[in-house]
C-alpha cells in the first residue's frame, strides 16, 4: 500500500491502518463514534493526501475544462473561485467528481478522488488530446482537511506566510495561494458538513502543521468519521451514490450541470438531455429508518413505485437513528420498507441533508 507524507504520524497516534484505494490510511484513532462527535462540536483534522492534486494550464485549457466538465467554469469569474463538477462519460455516467479552482491567468487545480486516479488522468488525457494544454499530477503535496465549528479559528494563526488573516475572510468555495518556500493553498472546501479549509502543501509543511494543530487541541480523525460526516451531510461518495452507469440526474446531481449556454458542448450531455426530456427513472433519495436495524449498501428498498437499492448506509451518531441513500424509481411516494436480513422494516424518504453545521434536518426542515 501507498502511504502518505504522514503516515508516522497515524502509527505513532495508534491509528487503525486499512487499504483504502491502495493507500494505507487511518480507520480511526480508538473510536470513530467520538471524532465524528469532535468534528460536529469543535474541530478535527483528517489525512487526505491520497487525493489527486491536478494541475492545468495552457492556451486551451479553458476551452478543453468547458468540454470536460458537467458543470461550466465560466462561473468561476475570478481568481481564487471554486467550482463542485462532474467529469462524464458519453453516455452521461459520471466519470468521477471533483473541485476544480481557478488560480487566474487560465490556469486551474483540480482535485479528484484517489481511487478514480488511474481512469481520471487517462480520461483527462485522452480528451485532451490535440490540444495545447498542460495536465500535471502534483503527487508530491500533501493535503489535510480540518474541519469544524472551531477549525479555521485553530488553523489561522498556524498557516505560513503570515496568510492566517486572509485566510479567515475566504468565502465558501474560494482558495489562497501563498507564494514563497512554503507555498500553501487554501480552499474553503470539505467533505463533512462543517466549516473548515482543505489546505495543499508540501510533505514537509504538512507534517509541521499536523504537530501544530495536534498541540494546538485539533483531534486528528480517520475514514470512518469521514463517511458518517458526510453522508449526514447528503454528500455523495462516488462508486456507490455515483457510478459511471448512472447520471447526475439520477445521482441527486443535477443542480451541477450547466444547461447554459446551450451551445456549450460538454461530454455526456446529448445523453443528458434526452434523459432529461424523458424523465429519469430513478433519483436518489435519503431514508431515516423508523424501527430497529442499520441499513448498508446493497439492501433492497420497498417503495410504491417497485424496488429500489441502498447505496450509502451506517448510522448516524448525530441523530443518533440509521439514515441511508437509496436509489429508487422516480415515483416513489414517502413510506418504504427495507429489508434487513430477515425482516421489512419501515423507513421514510427525506430529501438530504440530514445534518449542516450541527443543525439536524429532515426533509429539508430543521428538527
Amino acid at each position: 500500500m501507498k502511504q502518505t507524507a504522514l503516515y508516522e504520524r497515524h502509527k505513532a497516534a495508534g491509528a487503525k491502518i486499512v487499504d483504502f484505494g491502495g493507500w494505507a490510511m487511518p480507520l480511526h484513532y480508538g473510536s470513530q463514534i467520538d471524532e465524528h462527535h469532535i468534528v460536529r462540536q469543535s474541530a478535527g483534522m483528517f489525512d487526505v493526501s491520497h487525493m489527486t492534486v491536478v494541475d492545468v494550464g495552457g492556451p486551451a485549457a479553458e476551452t478543453w475544462l468547458r468540454h470536460l466538465l458537467a458543470n461550466n467554469i465560466d462561473r468561476l469569474p475570478s481568481a481564487g473561485k471554486g467550482l463542485y463538477s462532474c467529469m462524464l462519460n458519453d453516455t452521461g455516467g459520471v466519470v468521477d467528481d471533483l473541485i476544480v479552482y481557478s488560480r487566474g491567468s487560465a490556469t486551474y487545480r483540480l482535485v479528484v478522488n484517489a481511487a478514480t486516479r488511474e481512469a481520471d488522468l487517462d480520461w483527462m488525457n485522452r480528451t485532451a488530446e490535440g490540444l495545447d494544454v498542460s495536465i500535471r499530477e502534483r503527487a508530491e503535496l500533501a493535503m489535510l482537511a480540518v474541519q469544524g465549528p472551531a477549525a479555521r479559528e485553530l488553523a489561522a494563526p498556524l498557516l505560513p506566510a503570515n496568510a492566517g488573516a486572509e485566510a479567515l475572510r475566504l468565502g465558501s468555495f474560494e482558495s489562497l495561494e501563498v507564494d514563497g518556500r512554503d507555498e500553501v493553498f487554501v480552499a474553503r472546501t470539505g467533505y463533512t458538513g462543517e466549516d473548515g479549509w482543505e489546505i495543499v502543501l508540501t510533505s514537509d509543511a504538512a507534517r509541521t502543521l499536523w504537530d501544530e494543530l495536534l498541540a494546538a487541541g485539533v483531534k486528528p480523525c480517520g475514514l470512518g468519521a469521514r463517511d458518517t460526516l458526510r453522508l449526514e451531510a447528503g454528500l455523495n461518495l462516488y462508486g456507490q451514490d455515483m457510478t459511471a452507469q448512472t447520471t447526475p440526474l439520477e445521482s441527486n446531481l443535477a443542480w451541477t450541470v450547466a444547461w447554459e449556454p446551450g451551445e456549450r458542448d460538454f461530454i455526456g450531455r446529448r445523453a443528458l438531455e434526452t434523459q432529461r426530456a424523458a424523465g429519469p427513472s430513478h433519483k436518489l433519495v435519503g431514508l431515516l429508518l423508523e424501527g430497529r436495524g442499520i441499513m448498508r449498501a446493497g439492501q433492497v428498498v420497498r417503495t410504491s413505485a417497485g424496488p429500489g437499492e441502498i447505496t450509502s448506509g451506517g448510522f448516524s451518531p448525530t441523530m443518533e437513528q440509521s439514515i441511508a441513500f437509496a436509489r429508487v424509481p422516480a415515483q416513489s411516494e414517502e413510506h418504504c420498507e427495507v429489508e434487513i436480513r430477515k425482516n421489512v422494516v419501515p423507513a421514510r424518504i427525506v430529501k438530504p441533508p440530514f445534518v449542516r453545521n450541527g443543525r439536524v434536518l429532515v426533509g429539508g426542515e430543521c428538527k
